[in-house]
């Protein structure tokens, strides 16, 4: 209240100064015009009056000059008019002028002294007026003088009524400009700050709290903003140590964050961790006028962001956005998350060129489909490998010049972009401990016998200390795909690759999310179902979400007619169940990318055709790059999620929506092409080929009670909480550390 009053106060005080400076203006600007209009209109008046009586002064016709003067009295702020000779004697005056004091002025002697006329305001008993003096001129000589007396005090009462008027406009407007800034800062300061405190408050004492959101602009937004990060973090740290004591009670140990960045201090005795990969975690855009950061669609990013941040370091990766180069430094480096820098990214610049050959061209068009089997054929140009190498190398020199001052420093190499990196990296830098984490399936020796340089590949990734796949079955047929292709001695004890008088070993390292995390353990409200179909514009009752790239290995095809047989077999749910499908456009420039879109589009119109009514469809695409924020609403209240990959490394997407499950409710129907059905067993796990059986498990989750959904469920975030993303870079920089380098 006090706070309130001294702003109320300093503004009443400020509104008075500028009142009275502006009065005092606005008095002298109406004083001076109202003195210069009352000069002239007498003056006027003067010399109209001065033609008729200058004949007859001198002659002695005073009757005549009395006539004339006596016209003059009685009108409105004219007093009277005299006539004066040459000897200063009164000659004519108007009646009124009687009252008035009969010496006669000094300015009428000095106009007539100086014969030109003047004007002055004098007090004559107490009562303001203006005298004017006009000179009567006979045959050139004076002959005597025109006074004119005119009424003044109108002046006085006209600037007085500005003063007036001008106080009680100032009280109107204090006191309506004091109530309007009480209710300000009642609504903008004083509520948002007790609704703060107040929301604190239920932290503080570990209550369920909701999202403390501020309208956009509002003065505490960056203040609102800061806390809000400040109770993220301690939150994730109370459920962490919660999570902790729990396991330490049966024996058992969680991975969080700060286990990790313990781990690693530990492992690199300060050193930084250096990650490379095509995709980077940040990328700056341009929306309209706006410069607009996102995160990327990507299940590398959701994996390894989260060590990057527990452990710090430096992130190289392609500097893909349109925008991206207008935030970095001289060295193209930038500090990210932007509303938290843990960590650096560098940005690593391509042509179009270089990006068409390696990234579409041999990466995707090539490697990508030669590790899935999808059946789409794989393509591979010599221009394309070309391409490839050049930017390989790019890339080393890159890494080369981050690590020259670092001894004996930890490279970790993401993914089938760069498969020839740690070759290139081991040449120059034989003490550098690398890992190379193939984050997609590795195929039979048959199927990767396909590629033309399959020796050249094989042998860049064998640079590697550390050769990490999802599960055990990619490691063998990698080592099986060596032993084929290349003259190297294969030790299956431990698995490991004996080449050019250097060891790799290679050994699954299941990845997953960052369990527990940060928002999905966050006791906020949660978006209800109804809310969700009705921003989408529908009625139903049952929801089904799938969240993929639009890409040909995620099954999207064969999820869709599932869904169509599943309708057709079981009618019941028409009118009642709706799918979702949050798809992010992926490699737009790629052909069979293009032409799946157009597939998944029409088959989506011609379910929907089939099926639909007035205020309800089956099946909704959004097509669009999706938030982790937009995604977890429909994460959290999907009766059924759908991840029917055709085959998939490991897929993100199933161990996010069971993260976002803390009501323990839900259905995963999960492919069994994924190495996540190995972990995830209590999934409805499915033949995505086998549209039959697909749409009878979507029957089956959408009928399962709440207990079977609760055991499942919970059994599930069990081996995700064991099993998390600081525990998958744990063991792998752990594993990466024990071996032995020898230069």
């Amino acid at each position: 209240m006090k706070v309130t009053l001294r702003i109320v106060l300093s503004i009443f005080i400020a509104i008075s100064l500028i009142v009275l400076l502006f009065t005092l203006f606005q008095v002298q600007q109406e004083k001076a015009r109202l003195k210069a209009e009352l000069e002239h209109r007498v003056s006027l008046l003067a010399e109209s009056l001065e033609e008729s009586v200058a004949p007859l002064v001198g002659q002695g016709n005073l009757d005549r000059l009395k006539s004339i003067v006596g016209k003059f009295s009685n009108r409105q702020r004219l007093e009277g008019v005299a006539i004066y000779d040459t000897k200063d004697n009164l000659i004519a005056a108007t009646p009124d002028l009687a009252p008035m004091p009969p010496t006669i002025p000094t300015i009428v002697t000095d106009a007539m002294n100086a014969n030109q006329a003047e004007g002055v305001f004098i007090t004559i008993k107490d009562k303001r007026r203006y005298l004017y003096v006009l000179p009567i001129n006979r045959d050139g000589n004076v002959a005597g003088a025109l006074v004119i007396f005119n009424d003044a005090t109108y002046i006085q009462e006209r600037l007085f009524q500005i003063w007036k008027n001008n106080f009680v406009r100032l009280l109107v407007q204090a006191f309506f400009i004091s109530l309007i800034t009480m209710l300000v800062i009642r609504w903008s300061i004083s509520g948002p700050i007790a609704r703060l405190v107040e929301w604190m408050k239920g932290f503080r004492e570990d209550k369920a709290i909701e999202p403390f959101h501020l309208p956009k602009g509002n003065i505490f937004e960056p203040l609102t903003k800061e806390i809000t990060h400040m109770v993220r973090s301690i939150m994730v740290a109370r459920s962490a140590a919660e999570e902790e004591a729990r396991l330490r009670h049966t024996a058992d140990s969680l991975w969080t964050a700060k286990r990790l960045t313990e781990h690693i201090r530990s492992l690199l005795k300060d050193k930084n961790l250096f990650v490379v990969s095509n995709r980077e975690p940040y990328m700056h855009v341009r929306s309209g006028d706006q410069m607009e950061c996102i995160i990327p669609a990507s299940g590398l990013v959701t994996a390894v962001e989260p060590v990057l941040e527990a452990c710090g370091g430096l992130w190289i990766a392609h500097g893909s956005g349109e925008a991206d180069k207008e935030v970095v430094d001289q060295q193209d480096k930038i500090r990210v998350p932007p509303e938290e820098p843990l960590y650096t990214l560098k940005r690593v610049w391509l042509t179009t060129e270089e990006e068409e050959g390696y990234y579409f061209g041999f990466s995707n068009e090539g490697l990508w489909p030669l590790c899935h089997i999808a059946h789409t054929r794989p393509i591979f140009r010599r221009v394309d490998w070309n391409h490839y190498q050049t930017v390989n190398e790019k890339f080393a020199r890159a890494v080369l010049e981050e690590i020259y001052a670092t001894d004996e420093p930890l490279v970790l190499v993401q993914d089938y972009h760069f498969a020839l990196l740690p070759r290139l990296i081991k040449e120059e830098r034989p003490d550098a401990r690398i890992a190379l984490f193939w984050h997609i399936p590795w195929p039979n020796p048959e199927s990767f016998g396909i590629c033309p340089w399959q020796r050249e590949i094989l042998d860049g990734m064998l640079g590697a200390d550390l050769i990490g796949f999802h599960i055990q079955l990619h490691c063998n047929n990698f080592l099986d795909t060596v032993d084929k292709a290349l003259e190297s001695r294969i030790d299956w004890e431990h698995f490991a690759v004996k080449r050019k008088d250097h060891t790799t070993y290679v050994k699954p390292f299941p990845i997953s999310i960052a369990y527990p995390g940060d928002s999905n353990n966050l006791n906020l409200t949660r978006i209800k179902k109804g809310d969700i179909f009705k921003q989408l514009g529908i009625k139903s009752r049952l929801l089904g979400v799938g969240v993929d790239r639009l890409d040909y290995t995620k099954g999207i095809l064969e999820r869709l007619r599932a869904i169509e047989r599943f309708l057709d077999k079981y009618p019941d749910y028409k009118g009642k169940f709706t799918f979702v499908e949050l798809g992010a456009p992926s490699r737009t420039l790629i052909k069979r990318y293009q032409e799946l879109v157009k597939e998944i589009e029409a088959e989506v119109e011609r379910i929907n055709a089939r099926f639909q009514t007035g205020d309800w469809k089956p099946i909704i695409l959004l097509k669009r790059h999706h938030s982790h924020k937009e995604i977890k609403p429909f994460y959290e209240s999907a009766d059924v999620c759908l991840v029917t990959s055709l085959h998939d490394g490991m897929n993100l997407v199933a161990k996010e929506y069971v993260a976002a499950r803390e009501d323990e409710q839900g259905v995963l129907i999960l492919s069994r092409f994924t190495g996540a059905s190995r972990e995830l067993r209590d999934a409805l796990i499915v033949n995505p080929y086998n549209i039959e059986q697909m749409a009878d498990a979507l029957r089956t989750a959408l009928e399962m009670d709440e207990e079977e959904q609760r055991a499942r469920m919970q059994k599930m975030r069990e081996s995700l909480r064991s099993n998390n993303i600081y525990r998958w870079a744990a063991n792998l920089i752990e594993e990466l550390t024990k071996i032995r380098i020898e230069y």
